[in-house]
């Protein structure tokens, strides 16, 4: 709204005085947050000629205040408004990589705001409402504003706002039925029970209350910007809480954004970005046109080369460049990298990749814009995928270059998905990854591992591809198998799906029986075409397999730190034990039962705060080993159909070593399937001689991962050895 008044009362007046409490004035919310202690006083009238003298101005020296440690002479062609503090300076200047300024005020503006202790400001033209740290560095930037109501990307409401006016992401889903309310600090866990439970209207009033009870309502809050923070050549910096050591350049706007940052963890934003209603990790890095609004971008994470990132969540040591993800809620080690991909109203639950050309999202093709993608962690889209919604997929779910246009329900992991146009139908072989590419799919735990780089691990994310959500599904998976083989070896419709399944298990495990007959999954595809599925047997094998290579892994992990009595104690507590079920929870995976305990107390109030909540978290990543062992031992008692008391030493003994053949057959099958890039003609064609091909690629004998696996293997024997029965 345009208004014109008089030139003593610019800098005055920041918050209207309908929002002053008694005891209060514009300035409350200021002095409430000061970044230092500084002693100010009134200028001098020396001080004020020589400021005068350097082409200053101000209609009002007396509200510029100033420290004993005060140097008029760093001060030059610049104007003051309002109160404005500046303080200690002296006579040095501050280099940051190539950029030198001299400690001072040059060329400036400065509106109602604090500055602190040897900062650097030179052109920056309008600089208002604003609270700065000390050695900060603000350089060539037009507009640095803040408004009364200013809320720094929280999803929160102001005195005299209305709800329409609060900041909501649109995630999972674009018609809003899934909003949540950001805030600073939020969690992927956090975000994803947000977006779940929408059926329980006191559990989401609750979560409404807990955010709110957070922030202050009041207004008059000042932008921040921490200490050591670097600034230069931007456009608009408006309504921003800033970290410390902070280094932004070339940016259009950041507008309402909370940006974390520390001197261990420092995050970037680069040339051409703009960024609105956001909030910000720590140690993130967001490059190069990149365009973002009601978003949050978890730490150490990254958004380069024009990405566009809307109404989106992006969990933890994440990297989307070049392409556009809107309404999404993306787990921690989510990767896309390619710029004409293309994610929408999905849920994908982490170590996820998506390739060029991969459309996983577009709503044009159902009647109203209010379909969902749910992903389990490990979902690869491969290159130019179009997938439609509603659609499910499974943990590490693989699916080949194609248009697959009905929805799909993929509920067996570690899959291979392609559609044959020939044919005219879908094929699956699940375990793929197992059987054709275990060099990729063991890489995928070491290299998200690796990409970890929270300073505070207090939260358990699970990289492993074998946990319990993965066996969970391997054993539906069977049941899948067992079903899908006997009702197509049967045929008929007068047998019950018990008996269907018996006959099914009968031929999946007699090594005798060959299946020289199409096997079709009902329920996969919402069409009236065959859903084929493909190495039945090896698949069923394998899964197994894979089972007990889980169960195995974990026992010599228990017994490498604690006793065989240890051990058998636990067991018999463990006798009457089922298999539970586990959720992943922004990629920590906790019982079941657990979360629901943690969200009746949610509603009963027991948890009145997220940091209640995120303590919960912490205390479940505490626990969560020994129920990943437990979960383990049970997995297999239910595999060999025995009890946990029937688990004597010699059984104990037979299992490890059933481990340690798994695992040289595992190393095995990384060797093979990455050999294979040695020896196929047409990878060696481009190369003049294998002596070229080993410059360029490496050496398969100096591959890191194979000596790595090589490595584990070695210290598993060892541990083994170690283990006394």
């Amino acid at each position: 709204m345009f208004k014109k008044s008089n030139l003593t009362g610019l800098g005055y007046d920041f918050v209207d005085r309908e929002y002053l409490r008694e005891g209060e004035n514009e300035y409350t919310r200021r002095f409430e947050h000061q970044l230092n202690s500084n002693d100010y006083r009134h200028l001098t009238s020396a001080e004020i000629a020589i400021l005068v003298h350097n082409g200053n101005y101000s209609p009002n020296w007396k509200d510029v205040h100033v420290t004993d440690q005060f140097i008029p002479e760093q001060i030059q062609n610049s104007k003051f408004y309002g109160l404005v503090r500046i303080g200690n300076m002296s006579p040095s200047f501050i280099a940051f990589r190539d950029l030198q300024l001299p400690i001072g005020i040059y060329n400036s503006q400065i509106i109602s705001s604090d500055i602190g202790n040897d900062v650097a400001i030179h052109h920056v033209r309008y600089l208002s409402h604003f609270i700065l740290g000390n050695e900060v560095i603000l350089s060539s930037v037009n507009e640095m504003e803040t408004s009364p109501t200013a809320k720094f990307g929280n999803g929160i409401v102001k005195e005299g706002e209305s709800e329409n006016q609060r900041i909501v992401l649109e995630l999972c889903n674009e018609n809003g039925g899934r909003s949540v309310v950001p805030f600073e600090g939020m969690q992927a866990a956090d975000a994803y029970l947000c977006t779940r439970f929408r059926g329980d209207d006191v559990l989401q009033q609750r979560f409404l209350e807990i955010t709110e009870n957070q922030f202050s309502e009041r207004r008059g809050f000042y932008s921040m910007i921490g200490n050591r923070t670097v600034i230069k050549n931007s456009n608009i910096i408006k309504d921003v809480k800033i970290g410390s050591h902070a280094y932004i350049k070339g940016v259009n706007k950041l507008k309402n954004l909370t940006i974390n940052s520390i001197e261990g963890a420092y995050t970037q934003i680069g040339e051409g970005c703009e960024l609105v209603n956001g909030i910000i990790g720590y140690g993130c890095r967001v490059f190069y046109g990149v365009k973002a609004v009601r978003f949050i971008l978890s730490s150490f994470s990254q958004l380069k080369y024009g990405a566009r990132l809307i109404n989106s969540f992006l969990g933890d040591n994440s990297t989307i460049s070049c392409c556009e993800v809107l309404n999404s809620l993306l787990f921690p080690a989510h990767e896309q990298h390619h710029n004409n991909s293309f994610l929408c109203a999905a849920l994908v639950k982490g170590q996820s990749n998506m390739a060029a050309g991969a459309t996983v999202g577009s709503n044009h093709n159902s009647r109203g814009a209010d379909g969902e993608i749910i992903a389990g962690r490990g979902f690869w889209p491969g290159l130019c995928v179009s997938l439609k919604h509603n659609s499910r997929f499974a943990s590490y779910t693989l699916i080949v270059k194609g248009d697959f246009l009905h929805e799909l329900d993929i509920r067996m992991p570690f899959s291979l998905v392609s559609h044959d146009v020939a044919n005219d139908q879908v094929v699956i072989i699940p375990g793929y990854w197992f059987l054709y590419n275990m060099y990729a799919l063991m890489r995928n735990t070491s290299k998200f591992l690796n990409r970890d780089k929270r300073q505070l691990k207090n939260q358990y994310l699970e990289y492993d591809i074998l946990a319990p959500d993965t066996v969970n599904e391997i054993f539906s998976a069977l049941k899948e198998l067992e079903s899908a083989v006997g009702k197509s070896l049967i045929q008929t419709s007068d047998q019950t799906d018990q008996f269907c399944t018996e006959k099914g298990r009968e031929h999946l495990i007699d090594p005798l029986v060959r299946l020289q007959y199409e096997i079709v999954l009902d329920n996969a595809e919402a069409s009236k075409r065959k859903v084929l599925v493909a190495k039945a047997k090896e698949s069923y094998s394998v899964y197994k397999r894979m089972i007990t290579y889980y169960a195995g892994v974990m026992l010599v992990n228990y017994l490498s730190e604690h006793s065989i009595e240890k051990l058998e104690e636990l067991l018999s507590d463990l006798s009457d034990s089922n298999r539970e079920e586990f959720v992943n929870l922004g990629s920590q995976l906790v019982l079941k039962r657990d979360l629901d305990l943690l969200l009746k107390e949610i509603k009963s109030g027991q948890c009145n705060s997220w940091d209640e909540i995120h303590e919960c978290y912490h205390k479940l990543s505490t626990s969560y080993p020994l129920e990943k062992f437990k979960h383990a031992m049970i997995s297999y008692a239910e595999l060999e159909n025995l009890s946990t008391g029937q688990w004597d030493r010699s059984f104990i003994n037979n299992l490890m070593k059933k481990t340690l053949e798994t695992k040289k057959w595992i190393n095995k099958e990384i060797f093979k399937s990455r050999s294979k890039d040695y020896e196929n003609q047409f990878r060696k064609m481009v190369y003049d001689s294998e002596e070229e091909m080993d410059k360029v690629v490496g050496k398969l004998s100096d591959n890191a991962f194979i000596n790595q696996q090589a490595d584990e293997l070695a210290m598993l024997e060892n541990q083994i050895k170690q283990i006394k029965l």
